[in-house]
């Protein structure tokens, strides 16, 4: 028997490319899949607790397992080498398409298995350092990381203006009639003036 398992981690994702790829990878290779398991959840989930989990238990000896990559069986090393540990055990073969991977009951195998396992969570493992540190570097910069308390995406077309708004309301003009110079409504008028400290006179709000 030979199965496609597909895995995405959320809804929002497809599984048609991950099914593409193992139908065209078949094709090359003179090979038809018997069956495709599909499942949408997270790798960090262990395997036994899956779809997957239930696919190893009946896979026979000659079986084979394609999948687009290693990463789509677990999101840490110890997982992965679980699964292909099992599967050897079972005597049943595991494809990758990407990784360009044959699991087979030879030490090479065995050796390829631990080493690709071992780079995916080294290379997860900087992605994240690296942007812990950009996050740090930024927040050492004094910059807001986020979304602005209190901002929404219509005040920033008042940047750039605060001189003819704060002009207008040290001449006395109401918050309304400025609203319609600048062209935004008198809510985010008010937000932006106070966002940005602007001078706010009593006879700005009787005119």
């Amino acid at each position: 028997m030979i199965y496609g398992y597909i895995r995405v981690s959320c809804d929002k994702q497809t599984v048609e490319n991950q099914r593409f790829e193992i139908q065209k990878f078949c094709m090359a290779h003179g090979l038809v899949v018997d069956s495709f398991i599909e499942e949408t959840i997270s790798g960090t989930k262990q395997y036994n607790k899956r779809r997957l989990g239930r696919l190893l238990h009946r896979v026979r000896h000659e079986d084979i397992i394609i999948c687009t990559e290693l990463s789509r069986l677990g999101r840490n090393l110890f997982m992965i080498m679980e699964i292909l540990n099992y599967c050897m055990r079972r005597e049943c073969r595991v494809w990758t398409i990407k990784d360009n991977y044959r699991l087979g009951d030879d030490v090479q195998s065995k050796v390829l298995a631990f080493a690709f396992g071992l780079s995916a969570e080294i290379e997860r493992d900087l992605i994240s350092q690296r942007t812990r540190e950009a996050l740090a570097r930024r927040r050492a910069e004094g910059l807001h990381l986020g979304r602005p308390k209190g901002a929404c995406n219509s005040h920033l077309k008042l940047d750039g203006k605060e001189q003819t708004i704060s002009r207008l309301l040290l001449q006395g003009h109401s918050l309304s009639f400025i609203s319609k110079r600048v062209r935004v409504s008198r809510n985010t008028l008010n937000t932006f003036i106070r966002l940005r400290n602007l001078p706010i006179i009593e006879c700005a709000h009787s005119k």
